[in-house]
């Protein structure tokens, strides 16, 4: 209605006008929010991307594009590939947590491609089926942030950076699932140090991450 009363939202409508952002993106993550709640999985890896990642990790990609004066659709493509693929990362690092909490993330039909029942996740053994599937995804995942993070190269040099650590995050998250063996049960992947010091340095020098 635009007569926020609690401060925070009074200074997020100062925000929204000083900069023209438009109400889609805070629709999309309320969006986000009841999906959360009405949890039901997924069928296919467009069906997450077209109803999950494009409300619930898109929009703040999007929202910071506005704050920066972008508002073309290219970085906007740009930008929901690394938001997208981040929150992807996210899916497969926790695996074995989100089990915990009743949630299989793993689009139904790479289940079934693979092999893998919900019942066989449930025993939290890494068989090569689901190493396999891990693979996959990772793959997937790892292509979506390449291709995304080449929005550093059209952007301004303060945004460029921070899209490199967020790019470079991602991939150093899939990276850390490699070296574990794809194995999420036994051990969840983390960075490590020296991941962190790569990413700053990479994002500091302006490279690509990999």
């Amino acid at each position: 209605a635009g007569t926020p009363r609690h401060p925070v939202f009074v200074a997020l409508a100062d925000t929204v006008r000083r900069y023209n952002i438009p109400k889609e993106p805070f629709a999309d993550l309320l969006v986000a929010f009841r999906s959360d709640v009405n949890f039901v999985g997924f069928e296919t890896l467009d069906e997450i991307l077209a109803t999950y990642t494009r409300f619930s990790a898109n929009p703040v990609g999007r929202l910071v594009l506005y704050l920066f004066g972008y508002r073309d659709e290219e970085r906007q493509r740009l930008s929901d590939l690394v938001c997208s693929g981040l929150q992807l990362a996210n899916f497969w690092q926790d695996v074995a947590i989100d089990l915990e909490k009743g949630r299989i993330y793993f689009p139904r039909a790479d289940l079934r491609k693979f092999s893998v029942t919900p019942a066989d996740l449930e025993r939290r053994v890494a068989s090569p089926e689901f190493l396999a599937l891990m693979r996959h995804e990772v793959e997937i995942s790892r292509t979506m942030l390449r291709r995304g993070a080449e929005l550093h190269r059209i952007v301004d040099r303060r945004l460029s950076r921070d899209l490199l650590m967020f790019a470079g995050g991602g991939l150093a998250i899939l990276n850390a699932i490699g070296r574990v063996g794809f194995d999420v049960f036994n051990r969840r992947p983390k960075l490590n140090n020296f991941d962190y010091l790569k990413l700053g340095f990479n994002a500091l020098m302006g490279r690509s991450p990999s």
